[in-house]
């Protein structure tokens, strides 16, 4: 194999088409942004991938048109054989294999994976589209796309797997930072722009909470600065626990509608950007941007901040804490135990509850016979769950209000609090907001709630089992999967997943196909992928990927993920040569 003779590139690429190809449906290269670069040590790398799939025409050249925005160099492709494969080794996991129900030649397979027009699956097309969700500081602090040209590169590359679109967070505390109805979307307007350009669709979150201090947060973003003037002069507006301690993620629920934002309540505030957002983007909604993910809390989910990570404050599997104790939740929590002439119950939360770590046996309130299976319980979790369900109702009704007739989907997500499901009282996800126990259905309020707005269901812990969960946690995330599935087949809503955890196992790929399939309830109508970082793109990693893209793509039917690629169709070959220039090569790496 003779390299190239410019030794400015960063990245070269060499195409091996098989005669038996039928044109024009050829693949498009892949960039790994996961390589490693050494000071004057050149390395080299292979990877080939095998696929009777081809997901792009060989004629559509959009994403070539300008290699200088890609690479620092130039790029060549050539019908040359590569010198050897890197053949994937025999394994005992499980794998998915093609079944022999679904053969079809390239353009018949090509128009079962894109020819549709809604954002999600039709109820006669099992495909489960799949988007990827982006690194959390996608759009910098600056207001500007972070590492372009990586990001440019990595597009391409989901592009070339079949990838439906991606996903990123529309961050409240960078878009509206400058001052209150001051709105900057031009990072966001970047990124629509490069995905319209690799035929990539979008996911945009509404996100209305702070990005630090939670599982997987691997930068800081707060709220807008002028927000965090007005909790330090009336700290009451974010969450409260029992001890008094603070947390600024997410505006307290409680004072929904007070006018405590200068003028605004919350719910006009999140309005008032959506409706920014809805304007600044009109000519892509419902054609690049097909979903608007609305955020309702702390990590965007709509649940109560129980179980904070930050500062060591909560550890897994711990029951976390209840969330009602500023002055706006106290005062709610009066005025219903007065309505009911109950005013001992209006007095606090309940005080034989445990702290975030512990658990429920370890708590009066929550152990198998405890508080929360008496009146009071009752009462209280009613009216602690009711105030969550009420106030997703309503940023959902202001987001329908937004976005009616753009045709962009709406949706909401929901956390999968699995640990301690396999208990009486569901500990943790009553503390969560969630009024789910071994005798009441929390979830199916939710998804009627949904429902009522044409919103999407989305659920997380799609990829867990429950065998591979600590026995001492109790946890059940494969019944809680499908208790939610069972829920919104009730509610007659779309069901829609995520992993909760970064996974690229083919056991976890393997979970989420099987928790695809409607055996047990709902399927799937897309399935968003955490997320696109360097350790996607190391070789077995991204074979994962390419082979649980397609087995959702023909509606999760195989039983087994293959290893063993199919090279009826074409052969890839990826190489790379060290640069002269470290900085650079660096640049086009996603981080």
């Amino acid at each position: 194999m003779l390299y190239p003779s410019r030794t400015k590139l960063n990245f070269f690429f060499f195409f091996s088409i098989n005669k038996t190809t039928q044109p024009p449906y050829n693949p498009i290269p892949l960039l790994f942004s996961s390589l490693q670069f050494e000071n004057k040590i050149e390395k080299k790398m292979a990877l080939t991938l095998r696929s009777s799939t081809s997901f792009l025409s060989f004629k559509d050249t959009t994403c070539l048109k300008t290699p200088d925005e890609l690479f620092s160099g130039s790029v060549w492709f050539a019908q040359i054989k590569p010198m050897f494969r890197a053949r994937a080794k025999n394994s005992t996991q499980a794998a998915y294999q093609i079944s022999h129900e679904t053969v079809f030649t390239s353009e018949e397979r090509v128009e079962k994976l894109h020819a549709f027009s809604s954002p999600h699956a039709t109820k006669n097309d099992t495909r489960v589209p799949v988007f990827v969700m982006l690194p959390l500081d996608t759009v910098g602090h600056g207001g500007h796309l972070n590492k372009a040209r990586a990001m440019n590169a990595s597009l391409m590359a989901m592009k070339s797997a079949g990838v439906e679109g991606i996903m990123v967070d529309a961050w409240w505390g960078l878009v509206e930072k400058d001052g209150p109805l001051k709105y900057s979307w031009e990072g966001y307007a970047e990124l629509v722009q490069m995905a319209k350009k690799h035929g990539l669709k979008l996911q945009v979150v509404m996100s209305f909470h702070q990005c630090g201090g939670n599982v997987g947060d691997s930068c800081s973003i707060p709220l807008p600065p002028w927000v965090l003037e007005e909790i330090s002069k009336n700290p009451d507006i974010v969450y409260t626990d029992r001890s008094g301690r603070r947390n600024p993620e997410y505006i307290s629920l409680g004072c929904d509608s007070m006018p405590i934002l200068r003028g605004r309540t919350p719910i006009q505030v999140y309005s008032d950007f959506m409706r920014s957002f809805r304007d600044r983007f009109s000519d892509h909604l419902g054609d690049v941007i097909v979903e608007v993910q609305v955020g309702m809390g702390p990590c965007g989910e709509l649940r109560y901040p129980s179980y904070p990570e930050s500062n060591g404050t909560w550890r897994f599997p711990g029951i976390g804490e209840f969330q009602c104790y500023d002055k706006y939740m106290r005062a709610s929590l009066q005025a219903s135990a007065s309505a009911i002439g109950k005013m001992d119950w209006g007095k606090s939360g309940p005080h034989d509850s445990a702290k975030y770590s512990q658990f429920p046996e370890e708590s009066e309130f929550f152990r198998r016979d405890g508080t929360w299976n008496t009146g009071y319980g009752q009462f209280f979790l009613e009216w602690y769950s009711k105030k969550l369900l009420v106030h997703g109702d309503d940023i959902l009704a202001a987001a329908q209000g937004v976005f009616r007739g753009t045709g962009a989907k709406l949706s909401g997500k929901i956390a999968g609090i699995h640990w301690h499901y396999n208990t009486r009282s569901h500990a943790a996800e009553l503390t969560a907001g969630y009024y789910n126990t071994r005798h009441q259905d929390g979830y199916l309020p939710i998804a009627q709630m949904f429902g009522r707005h044409d919103a999407v269901f989305n659920f997380t812990c799609m990829e867990m089992k429950d065998g591979e969960q600590p026995g001492h946690a109790n946890c059940s995330p494969e019944g809680l999967v499908r208790q939610v599935k069972r829920a919104t087949k009730l509610a007659r809503v779309e069901l829609a997943g995520e992993n909760a955890l970064e996974r690229y196992d083919p056991s976890a790929f393997g979970q989420v196909v099987d928790t695809s399939r409607s055996d047990s309830g709902n399927a799937l109508c897309a399935f968003t992928y955490l997320r696109m970082n360097k350790r996607l793109f190391e070789p077995e990693n991204w074979r994962n990927l390419v082979n649980f893209v397609r087995n959702m793509s023909e509606g999760g039917r195989n039983k087994r993920i293959c290893e063993e690629f199919d090279f009826t169709g074409s052969e890839l070959y990826v190489g790379y040569v060290k640069a002269n220039s470290v900085n650079k090569a660096k640049e086009a790496a996603l981080v």
